[in-house]
């Protein structure tokens, strides 16, 4: 078990200050965001100790020390290493919640929600009246989430592939790996202004399998659904661990999507064409049935 040389109170004081720095961090003045990171206990999803944390340059070293305030910290802290998934950055991911827009009532669904910590982020962002469903594939991380999470009446955990997720209309989807195609709940579940952040990622070629493979391309993306079609947006570049199960995509679309990433150009998409015929010419990415274009939708 973590150990703690903070009392209560000065435990208080110190999430206080991380989510201030997490938010300062990400740019953002979202003071929901910054209250939802300074109230959720950030080591109850972390695993027992002693905790790994990611390297700048790869790989993981340990923390010589089990005390609770070292959960609060602006850095990666591994969930199985031995895959690369990791309990994500997060300065990264309060600047991809901002950009959800994440209101009081909200459905949710959290695809990739690994041991929930972002979904219990969501939980306090959509409040009572709101519902987040927490979807992972990976049975481990969702028997730690179903722990972890189950004193929120708002949140079910879910133990399936996100690719079949949500399975109802829902207001957010927030996706936490890569991946190089949008799953079709997600577009098609999603109610009129319903927003997906997503991060689109191209495989790393020549990982060891048992390292798991992140993007060696990456861009986080929002999409809103309108009355004519789907705005698309670039938020930043970002680098997640690439899908697994339906998500996985073949040798010709890893191909095709690193040539759109290497000319480069992506900044500049306005909207997501799904099941359209797209303009030859006015498209950054065209996929089977979806493409990412320039114009307006």
């Amino acid at each position: 078990m973590p150990t703690a040389i903070f009392t209560l109170d000065e435990l208080a004081v110190v999430r206080r200050a991380y989510a201030h720095q997490v938010a300062a961090t990400a740019g953002i003045t979202n003071p929901r965001i910054e209250a939802a990171f300074a109230v959720v206990p950030r080591e109850k999803f972390l695993g027992a100790p002693p905790w790994q944390i990611a390297n700048l340059g790869g790989g993981y070293r340990p923390l010589l020390s089990s005390d609770l305030v070292l959960a609060y910290q602006d850095v990666l802290f591994a969930l199985q290493s031995d895959k690369g998934v990791n309990n994500g950055s997060p300065s990264l991911h309060a600047r991809l919640l901002a950009e959800l827009d994440v209101q009081i009532g909200d459905r949710i669904a959290h695809i990739g929600a690994g041991t929930g910590y972002y979904s219990a982020i969501l939980a306090e962002l959509v409040g009572a009246a709101g519902h987040v469903f927490a979807v992972e594939m990976d049975p481990d991380l969702a028997g730690h989430a179903q722990a972890a999470l189950a004193d929120r009446a708002n949140v079910s955990v879910i133990i399936a592939d996100g690719n079949q997720w949500p399975q109802q209309e829902v207001d957010a989807v927030y996706v936490n790996f890569a991946v190089g195609r949008p799953a079709a709940p997600w577009i098609e579940r999603l109610r009129p202004g319903g927003r997906l952040v997503l991060p689109l990622g191209v495989p790393r070629q020549g990982r060891p399998s048992s390292g798991g493979r992140h993007a060696s391309h990456g861009a986080a993306l929002r999409i809103e659904r309108g009355a004519s079609g789907f705005a698309a947006r670039w938020i930043s570049t970002a680098y997640f661990v690439c899908a697994d199960g339906g998500l996985t995509i073949d040798e010709n679309e890893i191909e095709a999507l690193t040539a759109a990433f290497k000319r480069g150009g992506i900044e500049f998409i306005k909207s997501l064409l799904w099941k359209t015929d797209p303009r030859v010419g006015r498209c950054w990415y065209i996929g089977d049935q979806w493409a990412l274009c320039y114009d307006d939708p």
